[in-house]
């Protein structure tokens, strides 16, 4: 049985108090790993561990070109470890290894992109009157803590990670309890590609009077970097004030996904099975709200229902299989308790449902009222809203009636359109003709219960570092 440890200060290390915790394959419902069970002492420790590399060590003082080298040896280390750390996701949340594979590529691009985006950044300069001038530098803004959620572990913890350490930061990485694995692995990979002792502080553990709550309370963190539920990210806020710690929340989601009459269909169909059943649609981005013109309605039920049904359901370690169960029991009798609802809402199931052991097949649902609980709650599941709309205005007007802005998607060929509707969501990012494709220099997060701040790119640059304004006399 494999076992995760905390990797404190370039060790590898036991909880202070020698708790575990037992790590879960979702598919077999088997423990397959033990897993340090960390208490506020370890966060406590962790934090000093990157507090003084900060303060002391070499890292922040290093220079881009060779944190960017060591950065760029880290990606290549994952890429050459690309089928365990894969695994490792798998094994913790049930993901389709082939889908986590993926997630390794983008992990691994993420470290790359940051790693050159900091190498390659400009700052600006303020021509003055008077025989002076004035211009700005961007300095690291000290220990940060970013907290991973468990539906995409690796690929999140590096969006977080990555530009924090790019721009010379030290980081404690808490995973989520459910998945540790891959944090732990990328942590040790961290450190044979030369990123120096406490640079890269993992620490495993719960939130609430725990791990988790100790390091969002702690003054001597300077950033803090969340993706999680609305209701944890009000609770991480809050902690933070107490020390003015700038935060980042990327917080919950209820994306609508719009597809109007002129839509090319195949692509609409394919694009709106991917935006809910993948990752067994535990995403925060899943288009969740599915919203179809009156024109083409039937038709495209028809296919979207032939297309749920023939997704592959099974084993996540297959390479051929689509769909995987649920990350966690607790998570599966959240999603499921759902279908109690509609008897009380309105709706029906026009396919999918309850599966075997922690399965839940692609879910279809119809005939709801705009108001009932699965059209207006994050159930962070395959389970997917259908409504009808008959024009523009309306269906806009309906994608907004929601506290979350995190994103949509609009299927048109119709390109005012495009632009036009585009414009009037109030989400984050609006897909147009596509889901989930990322430009790592444009901004990224939520409005309302979806978040606060925005990182990638300059946007990643400003959360992690304090700009400094440098004015200069030249002239006497």
């Amino acid at each position: 049985m494999d076992v995760f440890e905390h990797v404190i200060a370039g060790k590898e290390v036991p909880s202070i108090d020698g708790a575990t915790m037992p790590d879960i394959d979702p598919y077999t419902q088997e423990q397959w790993a033990t897993v340090a069970l960390g208490s506020a002492a370890d966060a406590d420790l962790a934090v000093a561990a990157a507090r003084e590399a900060f303060d002391h060590g070499p890292w922040p003082r290093m220079g881009y070109e060779k944190r960017q080298k060591i950065l760029h040896r880290l990606a290549d280390l994952m890429d050459e470890h690309a089928q365990e750390l894969a695994l490792a996701d798998t094994r913790d949340m049930g993901k389709p290894v082939t889908q986590a594979l993926h997630d390794v590529e983008r992990s691994s691009w993420n470290v790359r992109f940051f790693a050159d985006h900091a190498r390659l950044s400009m700052a600006d300069t303020y021509p003055m009157d008077s025989g002076h001038h004035a211009y700005s530098v961007h300095d690291p803004a000290g220990v940060v803590v970013a907290i991973a959620p468990w539906n995409f572990p690796l690929m999140m913890s590096t969006w977080k990670v990555a530009p924090a350490l790019a721009w010379g930061n030290t980081v404690v990485l808490k995973p989520a309890e459910d998945t540790p694995a891959s944090a732990t692995i990328w942590a040790r990979l961290a450190l044979e590609a030369g990123v120096p002792e406490g640079v890269l502080n993992v620490v495993h553990g719960f939130g609430p009077n725990s791990v988790g709550e100790a390091l969002t309370r702690n003054p001597a963190v300077d950033r803090i970097t969340f993706t999680g539920e609305s209701s944890t990210g009000r609770i991480i806020s809050a902690a933070a004030a107490a020390n003015l710690i700038p935060v980042s929340l990327e917080l919950g989601g209820k994306g609508a996904n719009i597809v109007f009459d002129d839509a090319e269909m195949d692509n609409a169909v394919r694009w709106a099975v991917q935006a809910i059943f993948r990752n067994a649609g535990q995403v925060c981005l899943a288009g969740s709200r599915l919203y179809v013109q009156n024109g083409i309605y039937d038709e495209f039920m028809r296919r979207y229902k032939i297309a749920a049904e023939s997704m592959k359901v099974g084993d996540p370690k297959d390479p051929t299989t689509e769909f995987g169960p649920l990350a966690s029991s607790v998570h599966h009798d959240k999603v499921t308790s759902y279908f109690d609802t509609i008897a009380v809402d309105g709706g029906r199931i026009l396919t999918g449902g309850s599966g075997n052991g922690l399965f839940v097949n692609p879910t279809i649902i119809v005939d709801a009222p705009a108001t009932a609980r699965v059209c207006t709650e994050e159930i962070f599941g395959p389970v997917v809203a259908v409504q009808r709309f008959d024009n523009e205005e309306d269906v806009v007007s309906a994608a907004n009636a929601t506290p979350y802005g995190l994103n949509a998607m609009v299927f048109t060929e119709n390109l005012s359109r495009a632009h036009r509707v585009a414009e009037n969501l109030k989400a984050g990012t609006v897909w147009v003709n596509c889901f989930f494709i990322r430009d790592l220099r444009a901004p990224f997060g939520g409005i309302g219960d979806s978040g606060v701040g925005r990182e990638g790119g300059n946007f990643s640059r400003e959360f992690f570092t304090e700009p400094k304004a440098v004015v200069m006399q030249i002239t006497r």
